[in-house]
């Protein structure tokens, strides 16, 4: 079925809305949350959070790209568990890893949260994804959006690891000086 068609569905108010979602798309919401939590009961809860959240929000919301959509939402909802779980206990997981590796590059402070409150930073990494190759900005979003583990992307690729981790660090260093050319204090 159709994005268009299931996202009629929510309108209609049927629960075959959320079957036609879980059927077109639960593999791709599991992974999302999946990558965050690395648990796969956590990974669930969050992908039916996912389902409950999107039922609750069309209507009155229309999105136009629906895999987006509810991958922002699924994406949102683990990294709030994962936070939840991280301050009852410390531990590693690809969020600290994938985080870490974007400290160098990325505003802190007041400005940052600023910056993010105003959506100003949002377009700025739109200008900078746009001007990359596509296999840089899939690599880049593998491991920065989706929190895709080196080895997973590489894998999928068909590519070693080593080039991987060469390419999000060139990219890395490519972000550091757009942001900084944009005048975005790092």
């Amino acid at each position: 079925m159709d994005d268009e068609k299931i996202i009629e569905l929510f309108f209609r108010r049927l629960e075959q809305a959320i079957d036609e979602t879980a059927k077109k798309y639960g593999r791709y919401l599991r992974t999302i949350s999946y990558n965050i939590l690395y648990n796969i009961e956590d990974s669930e809860e969050c992908v039916n959070d996912t389902y409950m959240r999107v039922w609750n929000t069309i209507p009155p919301e229309r999105p136009r790209i629906f895999p987006a959509y509810i991958g922002t939402i699924a994406r949102n909802l683990s990294l709030d568990r994962y936070k939840a779980r991280r301050a009852d206990k410390r531990g590693g997981g690809e969020l600290t890893l994938a985080l870490d590796e974007l400290l160098d590059c990325i505003p802190t402070g007041d400005f940052a949260t600023e910056l993010i409150d105003d959506m100003e930073l949002s377009q700025v990494f739109d200008g900078f994804l746009s001007g990359l190759k596509k296999e840089s900005r899939i690599i880049f979003m593998r491991r920065y959006w989706y929190l895709s583990p080196v080895k997973d992307i590489a894998r999928d690729l068909g590519v070693g690891e080593s080039k991987i981790k060469m390419s999000l660090s060139r990219t890395r260093e490519k972000l550091k000086e757009y942001l900084e050319k944009e005048g975005i204090e790092l």
